[in-house]
């Protein structure tokens, strides 16, 4: 019987693209952590070992989280986000003595159907003497790299991003990798590093080097991807876990009022509350202990553990992380981090005057955001007070705080306030 590949996950890069939110692999999409959810995924498919390749940031929650998982797991630490090979080499360093076997790479953030991994493996089973990779096949240019493919499904090169003309095959490169030898990888990549080149394609280098005598074979998918890699990206992966909602969940001590209405797939975890004229239409996502108030709306949203949709407030499309509070106010197409208070009267305004694709900034880059309706992102513990109004796109950082009547025009720095001054007259009626 052909043993399972070990599983190497890659989470050490630096999460700074995804400000004000904090570590992506710790975003939770329902009761787990992406980690935790991904670790569950990989277990479920027979996998029993994994190496998680984390930074001196990250590292002990990972191990906590790891703790939580019924495979073995392994964590260790890449001290600087210098390329892929560099993190192969670290959990290389946990394999010593077992680097005949094969291994499975993947990233924290890329997520697939299940059934790509499950195709991996019966590839891999079926010659365990290759090496696999994983191409997505897409109809228009995307700017990744590309897989050269023969006839008979071997890849004999990747071409980063080579333009719309030039597209080698429609199969993009995911970072998800069958490499029957461990050993012969690493060797390979170490011998990138001491030549001493200054890119940090290291892994990709090796690859084309040991394409030339060894099997490399293409597994095709045309399912879904997506990557998380900035804060937008989480209202995409959030549609796909509400898109799996079927029928609906309830847990047996939830409180729903006879007066409330709950409407197609929706989860409802242990200890909600759902109050008289309240909505909850699916796909939706309500966590354990949150409270849906009197004439609320939640729609098509995630509203994770501990949180308090007071009154009259919408949440349209939009992810509210562990223990926020909202309060008679509009919260659309937006991201909250845990502990976020958004008072009486707020709203993410979510659209353009001219309707076109909303733009963040990024490190100081404006990026198009691919999305022609986006509110804020709000990172842990702001507060945002009475009457304030994000523009579409804001971002506000986290413990920061917005003054009453402030209407939010750019980025709010972690732990700064934004204040408006009012010139006030106080006129009696002597006067």
């Amino acid at each position: 019987m052909v043993a399972t590949p070990i599983l190497i996950i890659l989470a050490g890069g630096a999460s700074s693209r995804m400000w004000p939110l904090q570590e992506k692999s710790l975003i939770k999409f329902g009761q787990d952590p992406l980690l935790l959810t991904q670790l569950k995924r990989y277990a479920s498919l027979g996998i029993t070992e994994a190496v998680i390749v984390g930074n001196s940031e990250n590292v002990a929650m990972m191990r906590h989280i790891a703790d939580q998982s019924d495979m073995t797991v392994q964590v260790t630490i890449q001290p600087e986000p210098i390329g892929m090979g560099d993190a192969i080499l670290r959990a290389a360093e946990k394999l010593e003595g077992r680097k005949d076997e094969a291994i499975y790479i993947t990233q924290i953030h890329d997520l697939t159907d299940i059934k790509m991994h499950d195709d991996m493996l019966k590839m891999y089973r079926s010659n365990p003497n290759a090496t696999y990779m994983a191409g997505v096949e897409m109809q228009d240019y995307f700017p990744g790299g590309y897989l050269i493919v023969n006839d008979d499904g071997h890849i004999t090169g990747i071409i980063e991003k080579p333009g719309v003309a030039n597209r080698p095959s429609n199969f993009v490169n995911i970072v998800a990798h069958i490499h029957a030898h461990a050993g012969k990888l690493c060797n390979e990549i170490q011998k990138q590093y001491d030549a001493k080149i200054t890119s940090d394609d290291h892994y990709e280098r090796a690859m084309d080097v040991l394409m030339k005598d060894n099997p490399f074979y293409l597994v095709g998918y045309s399912g879904r991807w997506d990557a998380l890699k900035f804060p937008w990206h989480v209202l995409d992966i959030m549609d796909t876990f509400l898109k799996e909602i079927d029928g609906q969940q309830i847990a047996d001590d939830v409180f729903i009022s006879d007066k409330a209405s709950i409407v197609g797939n929706v989860i409802i975890e242990s200890g909600a509350k759902i109050f008289p004229g309240a909505a909850v239409v699916g796909p939706a996502y309500i966590g354990k202990n949150t409270i849906v108030g009197n004439n609320a709306l939640v729609r098509n949203s995630m509203v994770l553990n501990d949180c308090q949709v007071g009154f009259t407030t919408e949440v349209a499309r939009s992810y509210v992380a562990d223990g926020v509070g909202l309060h008679a106010c509009r919260v659309l197409d937006s991201i909250f981090a845990d502990g976020v208070n958004f008072s009486a009267g707020c709203t993410t305004a979510n659209l353009r005057i001219d309707k076109g694709i909303v733009k963040t900034s990024v490190k100081g880059n404006r990026m198009a955001t691919g999305r022609d309706k986006f509110g804020a992102v709000v990172g842990t513990h702001a507060f945002i007070s009475v009457d304030a109004m994000t523009m579409p796109g804001v971002k506000i950082g986290q413990n920061a705080i917005v003054g009453p009547g402030t209407h939010v025009y750019s980025d709010v720095p972690n732990n700064a306030k934004l204040l408006v001054k009012q010139n006030q007259e106080l006129i009696t009626s002597d006067d």
